[in-house]
Formats: C-alpha cells, structure tokens, sequence
C-alpha cells in the first residue's frame, strides 16, 4: 500500500509576479498526513490560509485564482503540478502576495527544489481515486472538452488548436508522472502579442516579460504599434515583418505549448484533493474548463466516498476455500469467505458468492430472502480473522473472537444472486493479541453494511 508524502524539510524561491509584477517570496513547508495542499497569505493581517480545492477557485483568466472571501492567490497552477506529479499529498505553502511567482514561466524551478529537500512518506495511506467509468466535461461555445477513462495510473493526453499559422495544431501524452520532471516541467507559459494589449487593459501580465513565457507574433502590424507595446512590458524591440516566436531562449520542444497545457491540467487537477487513477483525454483545454472538470471530480468522489476494491474474477485468489478452511475453525454452514483476492499487512479483499442455498434463507424469508445482517458482520470478521492470522507465525494454530462491535450500518439489502466484496483494514497494529478492524461490505459499487470492530486471537488448545 502506497503511503501519503510530504516535504522533508521547507524550501523558498523568489521572483516576480506575472500579473501584479510585485516582488514575491513563496515558501514550501511539510504538513501533516492529510493535510492537502493549502496556501498561507503571511503578507495579510491574522496570516489567512487557504485551501487548494477546486470550489476555491474564483477566476480562470491567464491562470488559476483562489480566492475566499478577501484572500486571494494567483497562479498556482504551476507549484501544484510539481508537487502532485512528484508525489507531495501534504504541504503548506507561504506567499507574501496575492500570487505567487512566476519565475521562467514553467515548474522547473519548483521540481528541482523539491528533489533538492526530497519527498518524506507518512503513515497514512495514499487515499486513490479510481476512475470506473468514463467521466466529461464540454463547452460547445469553444470545442474544449475533457473526458477522463479508466486507467491503472494517471496520464493525459491533450491536444491544442489556435487559428495561427505559428502555432495550429499540436498535441502532448504523459502517460508516467515520473517522466514529468524531463518532458512537461519545463514547458513554459505562453501568449499572443494580438493578446498582450488585451491583457494589459484590465490589468494583468504586469510582471510578463521574453524571459517568463512564450511570446508568439503572428499578426503583422505596423513596427510603431509593435515597439509600443514592446515598452509598455520593457522588452527589446522587434522587426515587425519577422514573424514567429520572440524569445530569448529558444523553444524546448517545438510542441512545447501543448506541453504546457498539459502541465496546467496536472496543477489544476491538484485541486481535486485526490491522487487519480484515469486518463485524461483533453481537447483545447484551459483553466475554465479544467475547473468545472476539477469540480465534477470532487462532486464524484462525494457520491463514491467509499470506493468498492476492484478484482479480477480470473485471476487465482490468493487463498482459496482450502486454504481458508486451514486457517479458520468455520465450517457449514458458518464459512462465510469464499476466497481472498488481495491482502496487504494492514488490509485484505475477499469474497463470498450468496446463492439461493444459503441455508439461511429457509427462514430469513421463505417469500422474501434477505441475508441477516449479523451474518453479514460475522463473514466482515472471518475476513479480518485472515488479515490478523497471516501476521502471526504458525496461523493454523490461532483463532479470532469478537470482543466488541460498534458503527455498524446496513445501508441496501443482500440477497441471494449477490457477490459481496469485504473490504477490512487494521485500525492499529496487533498488540497483546487484540486488534481493532474497519470493515466494509459491497455488492458491487454500493457499500451494503459496514462495521468496526475489536477481536482478539487466541491460541488453540
């Protein structure tokens, strides 16, 4: 099982803000297990914090802004991408602004302070999203559309159209976040000079210059125009009838914008609150509408709080009826575990086929068959009495009694036709021979009762 990460010791950079054009200091601390990432306005009175999730965003122009009630901050997108694609669940993050620094326009000056400090694992588990079903978001005004499919890990894909002749058509895949620090982190920002005017009037890219994004002159003007708008953000002048990009440091990549995008759509997914296992397919993609992904994202995992495990029915259970017989005193009709298909050292999967039968059912209802929810919590221990019997040598010689159950909820009936799927973790490690579980119980996506409960194991006579 897969633990949560977070700094091992805090890191600073300093640059200026692209939109404000303010002198910036961010600062990147380690936090606690389920932390999240949350951001830390030092330079405001009572150093107000906020939370980095997606209902948090206030506006989506030129970048991502937080914003609760009067505190606010700008462009994060990029810190957030590094962090979540290297791993970091928990941090909080100081700024001293109302955004935070721009720096060359990409995150590679925050993955490579990240690395410089390392990442720390926690004790609490990675808490994983998986993606079971295909999930979208459309804007027909623009043709941006991203839909996410299942997938064993998380990657994107995304694709970008411009109606430029410099910049048309391109496309970028991350299908492994561990090659995002060589081929995404230092992908820049980038903007039309048809745009730089446009963006100026309402106040924004104040602190833009050749050195912290792409520009791309595409439009032939006139070389008075084009020099004006050269010193509004102090940059060298320009032959106007040389059309192309206007850098100093030439492009990374040529489909480096697309790659950029890719690295918004990381950052903008950090907002979620949870690592993700899918695939994103992103088509014209920009914040607004990675935002109202984000955010159906998040209303989804709401509905699924309690995700069922996933099994492969033709995969070889790890034990087997057998095997479970060996291990546990249960026979007919009270072996209510058919076979075990994962088991870690803090958790185990296993599974239990309820056919028409079950003895049971004869009089738990002859016209109405429900399976007794105490049975339902007895095959939730016998499942835990595994997890706790493959921690200690010699398992066949033990058995597991109850000693206290408590929480237990039946949410949906079960009947016969049914394949339940128990789901049961440690709470706390095995000490003195007693143990306290968390168990649930699913017929297929639905969690149908769920229980927590205190055993201990006993060696046989």
């Amino acid at each position: 099982m897969l633990k949560q990460n977070t700094l091992k010791g805090s890191f600073s950079l300093c640059g200026k803000g692209l939109h404000t054009g303010l002198n910036l200091t961010v600062t990147f601390n380690p936090a606690p297990e389920n932390h999240g990432y949350k951001i830390q306005r030092i330079d405001l009175p009572g150093m107000p914090i906020l939370d980095a999730i997606a209902e948090n965003v206030s506006e989506t122009t030129r970048g991502t802004v937080l914003a609760k009630g009067e505190v606010k901050c700008s462009t994060v997108e990029h810190a957030l991408a590094a962090l979540y694609a290297l791993g970091v669940d928990n941090c909080l993050i100081q700024v001293n602004g109302p955004e935070m620094p721009i720096l060359d326009g990409s995150a590679e000056l925050y993955v490579e302070q990240i690395k410089r400090v390392g990442v720390a694992e926690q004790n609490a588990p990675k808490d994983y999203y998986v993606i079971k079903k295909k999930l979208e978001v459309r804007d027909e005004k623009t043709g941006s559309c991203i839909t996410i499919l299942p997938d064993e890990e998380f990657s994107i894909t995304t694709m970008i159209s411009f109606d430029s002749k410099v910049l048309n058509s391109q496309f970028a895949t991350l299908d492994n976040m561990a090659n995002f620090e060589k081929e995404i982190a230092p992908s820049r920002t980038f903007v039309f000079v048809r745009e730089i005017e446009q963006l100026l009037q309402v106040g924004l890219i104040k602190g833009g210059d050749l050195d912290n994004a792409i520009v791309i002159y595409e439009n032939e003007t006139t070389q008075e125009a084009l020099d004006k708008l050269a010193d509004a953000i102090g940059v060298a002048h320009h032959d106007a009838r040389v059309k192309g990009y206007l850098n100093h440091k030439p492009l990374v990549w040529e489909n480096e914008p697309a790659r950029h995008k890719l690295l918004d759509i990381i950052g903008d997914m950090a907002l979620i609150g949870k690592p993700i296992k899918g695939r994103i397919i992103a088509t014209r993609p920009g914040h607004t509408i990675n935002n109202k992904f984000a955010r159906l994202m998040r209303k989804e995992i709401r509905a699924h709080e309690i995700q069922a495990p996933a099994f492969d029915c033709n995969e070889t259970p790890i034990m087997d009826v057998n095997r479970i017989r060996e291990l546990l005193p249960h026979r007919y009709p009270m072996q209510l575990v058919d076979k075990v298909v994962a088991l870690g050292p803090t958790s185990i999967v296993a599974v239990k086929n309820v056919t028409a039968n079950e003895p049971f059912f004869q009089g738990h209802f002859p016209q109405e068959p429900v399976m007794p929810g105490v049975l339902q919590i007895e095959a939730m221990a016998q499942a835990g009495g595994l997890l706790v019997l493959n921690s200690v040598e010699e398992p066949e010689r033990w058995s597991t009694y109850f000693l206290r159950i408590d929480q237990v909820k039946f949410r949906q009936k079960v009947v016969p036709g049914d394949t339940l799927v128990f789901k049961v973790e440690l709470l706390a490690p095995l000490r003195h021979g007693i143990s306290s579980m968390h168990g649930y119980v699913f017929v297929g996506e639905k969690v149908v009762s769920e229980a927590t409960f205190t055993a201990q194991i006993v060696k046989n006579k």
